[in-house]
């Protein structure tokens, strides 16, 4: 089979690591890509928020099957596209991929589903929404409404601070994301992420993980797109698993399909547990970025299977088998990060280190000049390894990335220390 990753990111190069493994993979071409993937597969230059580019290529490439990596070309309608040109694609249509372009409409979704989540509040003015932090009181939470690559959350302890929150959104801080604003309750407990395939019917549980949000180490410092993950996340127990996905995630399945807009692909599920009771933080469309990478990890060959199977309708044959055993991310970031940082410089030390079922550099944010590695983007290592306990994982990646040599870069040293 010719299968065809669209994205450039760590969780494309896990994706595509893990599709190589399973027999039913002849050919893999991944556009973007990047300089790691570039190392596996074949890397092609199209743009992929252009559904008719992606379509031409698929068909000059014999491409029998694409997955659809990051958010922005599932919300563009990319999938919708590739589906009506006769093409079996993983990934949600546009209207699906609502659930995570725009907070306010999946909050409406889980009004209509009952699913439990915070109080909330939907604004278009700066004057509305100042009146409602106004009436509720810090601690209070203000996000953009739509896509912001994952950092368009602010966590406002302060009525001051959120007041410096609705400002910043509504005049430009996240661009487009930010000219409508969602107000929420601040909900304690701790959070986890929930991954499941759904095929339009059927929901099939895959995963679970935890990530690390903020920059610096103790959970400090601004949210960031991710700073390291571990699979599984000790927190979320089948007992609390099984509640939301009755409560929450298939509830909420049931009412796109009633809508007319079922939903194909996989469903993150950002989950508050709190008691032995999970509520809904948001959902993604997409898998999560570093979560992916370590669910990758643990899942290996099968994982090729899983999605193809939710493409084509087929989840209730499906089983995941999961090896008793822990994975563990640490993003590599540049200087600065999340803010303003420098490109182009060099990283070196990653030709010695180990790339096998254990052990895992992928690339997030790099490129291949003159024969050397250099940084491109913010986050752009993700040093990944499994392991039979969590320490062990973790051990086994601050190895590793103790033997990269990238002065520009900097990672957090506590990754995994929630669940040790």
């Amino acid at each position: 089979m010719n299968i065809l990753i669209l994205g450039s990111g760590g969780r494309e190069h896990s994706l595509a690591w893990a599709t190589l493994q399973n027999p039913k993979c002849d050919k893999l071409i991944v556009a973007p890509g990047n300089a790691g993937i570039a190392k596996i597969a074949d890397c092609a230059d199209i743009d992929i928020m252009d559904g008719a580019e992606v379509i031409a290529f698929c068909e000059a490439n014999s491409v029998d099957f694409i997955i659809i990596g990051p958010e922005a070309p599932l919300a563009a309608g990319v999938a919708d596209d590739l589906r009506g040109a006769g093409f079996a694609v993983f990934g949600p249509s546009a209207a699906a991929a609502e659930l995570e372009a725009s907070k306010a409409f999946t909050k409406e979704i889980c009004a209509a589903a009952s699913a439990p989540t915070a109080a909330y509040g939907h604004f278009t003015t700066h004057a509305d929404a100042r009146a409602y932090v106004t009436a509720q009181g810090a601690p209070i939470v203000i996000k953009a409404d739509g896509l912001a690559a994952g950092k368009g959350v602010i966590i406002a302890m302060t009525d001051e601070e959120a007041f410096k929150a609705v400002d910043e959104m509504f005049d430009g801080a996240f661009g487009d994301a930010g000219t409508e604003v969602v107000i929420e309750e601040f909900m304690e407990g701790e959070e986890a992420s929930f991954f499941v395939l759904v095929d339009g019917e059927d929901v099939l549980p895959i995963g679970t993980a935890q990530d690390h949000k903020r920059v610096g180490d103790g959970d400090t410092g601004p949210n960031t797109g991710g700073m390291g993950a571990y699979s599984p996340a000790p927190v979320l127990t089948d007992a609390i698993a099984g509640i939301a996905l009755n409560d929450i995630i298939r509830p909420t399945m049931a009412e796109m399909v009633r809508r007319g807009t079922p939903y194909q692909g996989v469903l993150y599920a950002g989950l508050m547990i709190k008691d032995g009771q999970p509520r809904l933080v948001e959902y993604n469309v997409r898998f999560g970025d570093p979560e992916c990478q370590v669910l990758m990890m643990r899942l290996g060959a099968q994982a090729f299977d899983l999605m193809h199977a939710a493409a084509t309708g087929r989840l209730s044959d499906m089983r995941v088998n999961w090896a008793a055993d822990h994975a563990l991310t640490v993003v590599m970031a540049a200087k600065g990060y999340p803010g303003s940082y420098d490109k182009g410089s060099e990283i070196n030390g990653l030709d010695v280190l180990p790339e096998d079922s254990k052990n895992m550099v992928f690339h997030a944010g790099t490129s291949a000049q003159n024969g050397a590695i250099t940084a491109t983007g913010g986050r752009v290592l993700n040093v990944t390894a499994r392991g039979d306990t969590l320490k062990d994982a973790q051990e086994r990646a601050y190895a590793m990335v103790d033997q990269i040599d990238w002065p520009g870069g900097f990672c957090r040293r506590d990754i995994g220390w929630r669940a040790l």
